[in-house]
């Protein structure tokens, strides 16, 4: 094996700390939940969503002979998965139906079917079919069904003070500071009606105040997380799918909205990642009027080709899943004409099943208003600015993907007022 094959074998570079970096950490605990699902599914039925999964693997002989080639090929390149056919890894799937995370001082996991499926889907036959549609449909019923799971107080068991699984140890607290949120220790799960409640848990008034709340030309962070990337002069369309892939504005706001794309031709995209431990709520960049809040169905697995080429390099998927993941897209009219509109794009990546709006079309919003939320999983977010708005963000590549992430609602960029107000 080549050196650099060799060295993803035991350290692959991730943002936002979803999935540990170690590969000998990870196969460890494909190895453990594998025994446990076959253990479960000596003694229960399996959940009819992933019935429904497998039996459309299986009757489907191109999709069949895809995932089955992607294991085959990952188990080929010496990666240790826990599962060596389709049906082993739905027993596996179908006991993380009523799988709760916990934490973990050593390395933790947070996207558990991303790491199932973290190397077939980065395989030659895996590209292909992790951007089969009616797989992504079928993923989405999973998903969903995980979710609801989620969303109910059965996923409550990892809601403790009990290291190390307990997510309010003293350790999960010093990497969350959860007094800074909503909840009460004085109650049982500290008042926390489910995982997915304590996913998306909210600020105390006062924790993240808005920058320059009266002044609509600066611009704020719509969520709590790291800059990723900035662009200029973004393309009506572009090559994504490339190695340090430029940002497609017809496949990110889809063909659907054909007259949102040439207002933002030439324009500006600022991305940022959220980590695992931050805060999952969008709030609003600007003031303005609500003019677009829709969902994109999406991919859910799908990796840019040089994620298998080069894991140890700079995560390209997230720039390529603004094109292609499942996402929420919110377009915000400014008060003021010099801003004119910003597309907000919440992305959501690896185990995110739903991503909820809040905030429709004809609202009025004032910068630093909630506008939504991701539910579970890793996630991005883009904001899309007209030609002529903004010259400089206050922050600038290149940046640290290990630096602290930026605040909600903290000033990313200022704008210059030579937006073309006829456009």
């Amino acid at each position: 094996m080549a050196d650099d094959a060799a060295d993803t074998q035991t350290q692959r570079r991730r943002l936002g700390e979803w999935l540990p970096r170690e590969e000998t950490h990870l196969a460890r605990y494909r190895c453990d939940l594998a025994a446990k699902a076959r253990e479960r599914a000596d003694n229960s039925p399996r959940t009819r969503a992933v019935d429904e999964l497998a039996a459309l693997v299986q009757g489907d002989p191109v999709l069949r002979m895809d995932m089955t080639r992607a294991i085959a090929q990952a188990r080929e390149a010496g990666y240790v998965l826990g599962y060596s056919s389709i049906d082993e890894l739905m027993t596996i799937v179908d006991y993380l139906m009523t799988y709760a995370p916990p934490f973990s001082e050593s390395g933790l996991i947070h996207c558990p079917l991303n790491a199932v499926l973290d190397w077939p889907m980065c395989m030659p036959s895996g590209y292909a079919l992790f951007r089969d549609p009616a797989l992504n449909a079928q993923l989405k019923h999973v998903l969903n069904c995980w979710c609801g799971f989620l969303s109910g107080p059965h996923s409550r068991e990892h809601l403790n003070t009990s290291p190390p699984n307990g997510w309010f140890c003293a350790e999960a607290d010093r990497r969350i500071a959860l007094s800074q949120f909503v909840c009460d220790p004085r109650q049982r799960y500290w008042g926390f009606a489910s995982w997915n409640d304590f996913f998306t848990r909210r600020f105390r008034a006062g924790e993240r105040p808005v920058d320059e709340p009266d002044d609509d030309r600066v611009i704020v962070s719509a969520c709590e997380a790291a800059p990723y990337n900035i662009q200029h002069d973004v393309k009506i369309s572009d090559t994504f799918w490339i190695k340090s892939q430029p940002y497609s504005l017809q496949d990110m706001l889809t063909l659907h909205q054909p007259e949102l794309t040439p207002r933002f031709a030439g324009g500006s995209v600022y991305q940022a990642f959220l980590s695992a431990f931050n805060y999952h709520r969008w709030h609003a960049p600007v003031s303005g009027v609500i003019t677009h809040a829709y969902t994109v169905d999406g991919s859910y697995y799908s990796n840019a080709d040089s994620e298998g080429e080069d894991p140890s390099g700079l995560n390209d998927s997230q720039g390529y899943i603004t094109a292609l993941a499942a996402r929420a897209v919110i377009v915000i009219s400014c008060d003021d004409p010099a801003v004119g509109q910003v597309a907000c794009v919440f992305v959501g990546m690896a185990d995110v099943s739903s991503c909820m709006i809040e905030a429709l079309p004809g609202q009025h919003v004032r910068k630093g208003d909630e506008l939504g939320f991701f539910q579970y999983g890793g996630s991005t977010c883009c904001l899309v600015f007209e030609p002529g708005v903004i010259g400089r963000f206050v922050v600038e590549p290149p940046f640290d993907d290990n630096g602290p992430p930026l605040r909600v609602n903290a000033a990313i960029a200022n704008v210059t007022g030579t937006r073309d107000a006829s456009r």
